[in-house]
Protein backbone atom coordinates (compact mmCIF):
# COMPACT_ATOMS: atom_id res chain seq x y z
CA UNK A 1 0.00 0.00 0.00
CA UNK A 2 1.38 3.30 -0.95
CA UNK A 3 2.11 5.90 1.86
CA UNK A 4 -0.69 8.40 1.70
CA UNK A 5 -2.04 11.83 3.91
CA UNK A 6 -5.40 12.52 4.76
CA UNK A 7 -5.99 13.91 1.58
CA UNK A 8 -5.51 10.64 0.13
CA UNK A 9 -2.68 12.02 -1.99
CA UNK A 10 0.61 9.85 -2.21
CA UNK A 11 3.15 10.99 -0.39
CA UNK A 12 5.69 10.58 -2.77
CA UNK A 13 3.26 13.31 -5.04
CA UNK A 14 2.95 15.94 -2.10
CA UNK A 15 7.14 15.62 -2.51
CA UNK A 16 7.25 15.85 -6.39
CA UNK A 17 4.69 18.84 -6.33
CA UNK A 18 7.78 21.96 -5.14
CA UNK A 19 9.52 20.73 -8.12
CA UNK A 20 6.89 20.72 -10.24
CA UNK A 21 6.45 24.21 -8.65
CA UNK A 22 10.02 25.31 -9.11
CA UNK A 23 10.02 24.75 -12.95
CA UNK A 24 6.49 26.30 -13.52
CA UNK A 25 8.07 29.54 -11.42
CA UNK A 26 10.43 29.38 -14.22
CA UNK A 27 7.94 29.67 -16.99
CA UNK A 28 5.75 32.16 -16.05
CA UNK A 29 8.40 34.22 -15.31
CA UNK A 30 9.64 33.63 -19.08
CA UNK A 31 6.28 34.86 -19.96
CA UNK A 32 5.83 30.88 -20.82
CA UNK A 33 1.64 30.52 -20.44
CA UNK A 34 1.20 26.04 -21.03
CA UNK A 35 3.32 23.67 -20.31
CA UNK A 36 3.43 20.11 -21.16
CA UNK A 37 3.82 16.85 -18.90
CA UNK A 38 6.49 15.99 -21.29
CA UNK A 39 8.76 19.20 -20.24
CA UNK A 40 7.90 18.88 -17.07
CA UNK A 41 8.85 14.69 -16.48
CA UNK A 42 11.94 15.48 -18.84
CA UNK A 43 13.74 18.22 -16.18
CA UNK A 44 12.86 15.90 -13.33
CA UNK A 45 13.84 12.74 -15.15
CA UNK A 46 9.78 11.60 -14.80
CA UNK A 47 7.99 10.18 -16.96
CA UNK A 48 5.02 11.58 -18.44
CA UNK A 49 2.13 9.58 -17.41
CA UNK A 50 3.78 9.72 -13.72
CA UNK A 51 3.38 13.90 -14.14
CA UNK A 52 0.05 13.88 -15.49
CA UNK A 53 -0.94 11.34 -12.57
CA UNK A 54 -0.18 14.08 -9.75
CA UNK A 55 -1.40 16.74 -11.14
CA UNK A 56 -4.27 14.86 -11.73
CA UNK A 57 -4.21 14.13 -7.99
CA UNK A 58 -5.03 18.14 -6.94
CA UNK A 59 -7.45 18.36 -9.96
CA UNK A 60 -5.59 19.62 -13.04
CA UNK A 61 -5.76 17.83 -16.26
CA UNK A 62 -3.85 19.46 -19.12
CA UNK A 63 -5.54 19.63 -22.98
CA UNK A 64 -4.31 17.06 -25.74
CA UNK A 65 -1.15 19.65 -27.84
CA UNK A 66 -1.56 22.40 -25.78
CA UNK A 67 -0.43 21.32 -21.96
CA UNK A 68 -1.23 23.18 -18.44
CA UNK A 69 -2.30 26.20 -18.50
CA UNK A 70 1.00 27.90 -16.29
CA UNK A 71 -0.84 29.89 -14.14
CA UNK A 72 -3.74 27.81 -12.95
CA UNK A 73 -0.89 25.16 -12.54
CA UNK A 74 0.67 26.94 -10.13
CA UNK A 75 -2.62 28.53 -7.88
CA UNK A 76 -3.63 25.03 -7.60
CA UNK A 77 -0.27 23.44 -6.45
CA UNK A 78 0.16 26.43 -3.91
CA UNK A 79 -3.57 25.88 -2.39
CA UNK A 80 -2.58 22.49 -2.21
CA UNK A 81 -0.05 22.74 -0.48
CA UNK A 82 -0.93 25.69 1.46
CA UNK A 83 1.55 27.90 -0.02
CA UNK A 84 -1.01 30.75 -0.46
CA UNK A 85 -1.93 31.06 3.27
CA UNK A 86 1.14 31.87 5.12
CA UNK A 87 2.11 29.91 8.27
CA UNK A 88 3.74 31.62 11.10
CA UNK A 89 6.36 29.20 12.48
CA UNK A 90 9.40 29.14 15.22
CA UNK A 91 12.89 28.19 15.28
CA UNK A 92 14.04 26.03 18.75
CA UNK A 93 17.76 26.57 18.54
CA UNK A 94 19.76 29.31 17.29
CA UNK A 95 23.34 27.48 16.49
CA UNK A 96 24.61 27.14 12.94
CA UNK A 97 21.07 25.39 11.53
CA UNK A 98 18.99 27.44 13.08
CA UNK A 99 20.27 30.80 11.79
CA UNK A 100 20.63 29.60 8.51
CA UNK A 101 16.75 28.49 8.61
CA UNK A 102 16.10 31.87 9.98
CA UNK A 103 18.02 33.33 7.27
CA UNK A 104 16.51 31.05 3.78
CA UNK A 105 14.24 33.38 1.88
CA UNK A 106 12.83 30.95 -0.12
CA UNK A 107 10.09 30.08 2.98
CA UNK A 108 8.30 33.09 2.71
CA UNK A 109 7.44 31.92 -1.25
CA UNK A 110 6.66 28.78 -0.04
CA UNK A 111 4.15 29.92 2.56
CA UNK A 112 6.10 29.87 5.97
CA UNK A 113 7.00 32.98 8.10
CA UNK A 114 9.43 32.53 10.57
CA UNK A 115 8.66 34.72 13.43
CA UNK A 116 11.25 34.12 15.85
CA UNK A 117 14.03 31.81 17.36
CA UNK A 118 13.97 29.97 21.05
CA UNK A 119 17.45 28.67 22.60
CA UNK A 120 18.24 28.13 26.32
CA UNK A 121 21.93 29.75 25.98
CA UNK A 122 21.43 32.79 27.60
CA UNK A 123 24.45 34.52 25.44
CA UNK A 124 21.76 34.05 22.43
CA UNK A 125 18.76 34.55 24.16
CA UNK A 126 17.86 38.67 23.33
CA UNK A 127 19.99 38.65 20.10
CA UNK A 128 18.77 39.12 17.02
CA UNK A 129 19.51 36.63 14.10
CA UNK A 130 18.39 37.78 10.50
CA UNK A 131 15.94 40.56 11.79
CA UNK A 132 14.33 37.82 14.32
CA UNK A 133 14.46 37.92 18.29
CA UNK A 134 15.90 34.81 20.16
CA UNK A 135 13.58 34.16 22.87
CA UNK A 136 14.32 31.99 26.78
CA UNK A 137 12.88 28.73 25.55
CA UNK A 138 10.53 29.05 28.66
CA UNK A 139 8.80 31.45 26.57
CA UNK A 140 7.86 29.61 23.87
CA UNK A 141 4.41 28.70 25.42
CA UNK A 142 3.94 31.93 26.38
CA UNK A 143 4.71 33.17 22.66
CA UNK A 144 2.69 30.16 20.81
CA UNK A 145 -0.50 31.03 22.63
CA UNK A 146 -0.43 34.92 22.04
CA UNK A 147 0.38 34.48 18.29
CA UNK A 148 -1.19 31.65 17.31
CA UNK A 149 1.64 29.69 15.72
CA UNK A 150 1.47 25.85 15.26
CA UNK A 151 4.84 25.03 13.42
CA UNK A 152 7.75 24.27 15.22
CA UNK A 153 11.43 24.08 13.55
CA UNK A 154 13.79 21.55 15.61
CA UNK A 155 17.05 22.61 14.81
CA UNK A 156 18.99 21.37 18.27
CA UNK A 157 21.82 19.09 18.78
CA UNK A 158 20.36 15.58 18.46
CA UNK A 159 21.06 14.21 21.95
CA UNK A 160 18.77 17.03 23.39
CA UNK A 161 15.85 16.07 20.43
CA UNK A 162 13.68 14.27 21.91
CA UNK A 163 13.48 16.62 25.36
CA UNK A 164 13.37 19.76 23.39
CA UNK A 165 10.47 18.23 21.38
CA UNK A 166 8.35 17.22 24.49
CA UNK A 167 8.76 21.20 25.54
CA UNK A 168 7.68 22.24 21.86
CA UNK A 169 4.28 19.74 22.66
CA UNK A 170 3.84 21.26 25.85
CA UNK A 171 3.98 24.66 24.36
CA UNK A 172 1.58 23.83 21.75
CA UNK A 173 3.11 23.21 18.77
CA UNK A 174 1.23 20.79 16.77
CA UNK A 175 3.80 20.36 13.73
CA UNK A 176 7.37 19.70 13.77
CA UNK A 177 10.02 20.16 11.18
CA UNK A 178 12.62 18.17 12.68
CA UNK A 179 16.12 18.65 11.44
CA UNK A 180 18.04 16.37 13.55
CA UNK A 181 18.93 12.84 13.36
CA UNK A 182 16.31 11.16 16.33
CA UNK A 183 13.45 9.65 15.45
CA UNK A 184 10.96 11.83 17.86
CA UNK A 185 8.29 10.27 20.14
CA UNK A 186 4.96 12.44 20.00
CA UNK A 187 1.17 11.98 21.08
CA UNK A 188 -1.18 11.70 18.66
CA UNK A 189 -2.19 14.02 16.87
CA UNK A 190 1.38 15.92 16.85
CA UNK A 191 3.06 16.04 13.04
CA UNK A 192 6.37 15.21 12.63
CA UNK A 193 8.13 15.54 8.83
CA UNK A 194 11.81 14.49 9.42
CA UNK A 195 14.37 16.03 6.87
CA UNK A 196 17.60 13.28 6.73
CA UNK A 197 20.15 14.67 5.70
CA UNK A 198 22.56 12.07 6.57
CA UNK A 199 20.39 9.88 4.25
CA UNK A 200 20.13 12.90 1.28
CA UNK A 201 23.91 12.67 1.83
CA UNK A 202 24.42 8.63 1.52
CA UNK A 203 22.20 8.53 -1.74
CA UNK A 204 24.36 11.61 -3.27
CA UNK A 205 27.73 9.64 -2.62
CA UNK A 206 26.05 6.45 -3.32
CA UNK A 207 25.38 7.35 -6.85
CA UNK A 208 28.78 9.80 -6.86
CA UNK A 209 30.64 6.39 -6.44
CA UNK A 210 28.81 4.48 -9.31
CA UNK A 211 29.50 7.18 -11.56
CA UNK A 212 32.92 7.25 -11.10
CA UNK A 213 33.06 3.66 -11.31
CA UNK A 214 31.11 3.64 -14.21
CA UNK A 215 33.87 6.25 -15.86
CA UNK A 216 36.69 3.92 -15.38
CA UNK A 217 35.11 0.75 -16.39
CA UNK A 218 34.14 2.85 -20.08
Amino acid sequence: MSEENKSGIPLPTIRRLPLYASILFNARDGKQTTISSSYIAKELGLEPIQVRKDLAGIGITGQPRIGFPVVELIEAIEKFLGWDNTSDAFIVGAGNLGAALAGYPGFKKHGLNVVALFDCDYSKIGSKIHDKEVFDIERMGHLTERLGVSIGILAVPAEVAQAITNLMVDAGIKAIWNFTPTKLLVPNGIIVERVDLAASLAVLSSKLTAAIKGKKSN
